[in-house]
């Protein structure tokens, strides 16, 4: 979609001058999700494949998986055939795979903005920022717990930013504001301050019902009551249990008929096998107990395969990332989705510095590239990630969204149109030519190679003379201009009106908690 977004314009004074103008003025430009045309790759064989399917109906069927403090899940699942003890949930071999079938192997989320819809599922892949950091970092201030004001910050930035299709869910976690009330305000940041697609709060039940009913103030009750309007993350508690409060959301949103991923978080080592198969079956068997549950409370409700998968540091205990294995799990994953038939979330800009550093963009670069070829659908976390998901980075953040171009020029493939061959313009050039001036190359160079908005690709002498400054600078002069080019897309002023009356209402109601 392409929108003027306002913004002072340079004086035109002849072709270069124009083009500069344009260059300089302020844009708001959101690529469309990406489609793939690259192949997914996979590492697993027939035979692997069908081992780990099998080996996870034995962990269901034989180890079983908890649901605690859910007496109302216990019933559900007895009476759809599942052995009960105590809060162990066994459940027979087949049972859960059937149940799976009633999800949608792909979906629509809604924005209110619907050019900023995205489709879920298939050979898309749809890009979300950062989720979940208690602490924020910015050139500027160091490392320090996040505010709302931080929040704010964050969603305009993922607005403003080209390559991102998702405003995200809880882009930090804003400790300024009440435990019990901040959803509130995060809800209502990602309503207003954005049009792109957003996620729910999961924290407690209840603050999914304010989700669902803040949601219905912006799109209208009738078209989330037959519409997905949010992606929310309902993390396992690995290995094998699931608690009350991630599937009380759960039962919230699966009733509404909105999207969850259920995504179990895997530390390899710590939460579960050191081992890729091992790890496997346990991600399979604790996904096909989540999805098969959602289904149970209401059969059709939209959900995804997560994977968050990381290694663990066998000296110090400290989460890794980037690496072989974690790539090994996240390639297999995603072939076992495919099998079972639904969208699949795995990947984002992971990486374990403490700094937007060297380290972050190979670690972040690894796992960017990983997802890709994985053939992840959603991809929580695509920029803003450090420190092993203690903190969001304001210069990250725009580093990755940066990069993130590079995913979408990739997943187009190889041009075989008569274009790409460009056989007439190696006609045109022969042996010995150029192909600088060519008619082939006037007409495509415009589009032909991604080029960086933030990377520096000047000469030595002018790089120097401008303060010879390193990606960290540069990242942290893009935040401040993004920030101050921002301009708040419009909203009906009486759903505005009954979206901030709602949490003052709601806010006002009990007294304030932040344990």
């Amino acid at each position: 979609m392409n929108s003027a977004a306002g913004g002072r314009r340079g004086r035109s004074g002849g072709g270069g001058a124009a083009r500069r103008a344009a260059r300089s003025a302020v844009s708001l430009e959101t690529a469309k999700f990406i489609e793939r045309n690259i192949p997914n790759l996979e590492v697993l064989n027939e035979e692997a494949l069908a081992i780990i399917e099998t080996n996870a109906e034995t962990v269901l069927a034989e180890i079983g998986v908890n649901f605690a403090d859910n007496p109302a899940a216990l019933e559900r699942w007895r009476d759809a055939g599942a052995e009960i003890e105590g809060e162990r949930v066994r459940i027979p071999r087949g049972l859960a795979r059937q149940l799976c079938a009633t999800a949608p192997s792909a979906f629509t989320q809604h924005a209110r903005n619907p050019a900023r819809n995205v489709d879920i599922g298939g050979r898309n892949l749809v890009l979300a920022p950062v989720y979940g950091p208690p602490f924020v970092r910015s050139a500027s201030g160091g490392r320090r717990y996040a505010t709302m004001e931080d929040f704010r910050n964050f969603v305009k930035l993922g607005y403003m930013s080209k390559w991102l299709h998702h405003s995200g869910g809880t882009v930090c976690e804003p400790t300024d504001v009440a435990v019990n009330k901040r959803h509130l305000d995060m809800l209502h940041a990602h309503m207003t301050l954005s049009d792109k697609p957003y996620m729910g709060s999961v924290t407690e039940p209840v603050r999914a019902e304010d989700s669902v009913e803040m949601s219905k103030l912006l799109f209208g009750a009738d078209f989330v009551d037959q519409n997905t309007v949010m992606t929310s993350l309902i993390n396992i508690n690995s290995p094998l249990t699931f608690d009350s409060t991630m599937m009380g959301a759960l039962e919230v949103y699966a009733r509404a008929g909105q999207a969850c991923i259920i995504s179990p978080f895997i530390v390899g080592g710590a939460m579960a096998p050191t081992t890729v198969a091992g790890t496997l079956t346990q991600v399979l068997a604790e996904v096909l107990a989540g999805v098969a549950y959602s289904q149970l409370v209401r059969p059709g409700a939209p959900v995804i395969m997560g994977a968050f998968v990381t290694s663990i540091d066998m000296n110090s205990g400290a989460p890794t990332f980037g690496t072989p294995e974690a790539a090994l799990i996240t390639y297999g994953a995603g072939q076992l989705a495919r099998r079972l038939g639904l969208p699949y979330r795995s990947g984002g800009s992971f990486c374990g510095s403490k700094l937007p550093d060297a380290q972050a963009a190979y670690e972040a670069a690894n796992s960017l590239n990983m997802a890709m070829l994985a053939g992840v659908n959603f991809m929580l976390h695509s920029c803003g990630w450090l420190e092993g998901g203690l903190v969001s980075s304001y210069e990250k953040f725009v580093m990755d969204a940066d990069q993130l171009g590079a995913l979408h020029h990739i997943a187009k493939g190889v041009d075989m149109s008569e274009n790409g061959q460009a056989m007439d313009a190696l006609r045109e050039v022969g042996p010995g030519g150029h192909f600088l001036g060519c008619a082939h190359t006037q007409a495509n160079f415009k589009d032909a190679f991604w080029r960086s908005d933030l990377l520096d690709y000047k000469p030595f002498e002018t790089w120097d003379e401008e303060g010879a400054r390193d990606t960290q600078t540069l990242a942290s002069l893009r935040v401040t201009k993004m920030l101050g080019d921002y301009q708040q897309p419009s909203l009906d002023p009486a759903v505005n009106e009954a979206l901030a009356d709602y949490v003052a209402r709601r806010k006002d109601s009990e007294p304030d908690a932040f344990g």
